[in-house]
């Protein structure tokens, strides 16, 4: 994720205060999508395992 600087090569160097939000909360979705697919494998995992 980008913080005050950008590091993925986008020819900028400060983000601004709504560029950082946009960032974090798209970086807050990926973390709860991640979130549920460890659960989905948890929950596969003991089904197989019974």
């Amino acid at each position: 994720m980008c913080e005050d600087h950008c590091h993925h090569n986008c020819g900028r160097h400060f983000l601004t205060t709504e560029e950082k939000i946009e960032h974090l909360q798209q970086y807050k979705k990926w973390l709860e999508n991640e979130a549920k697919g460890v659960e989905e494998a948890i929950k596969k995992i003991k089904s197989e395992a019974t």
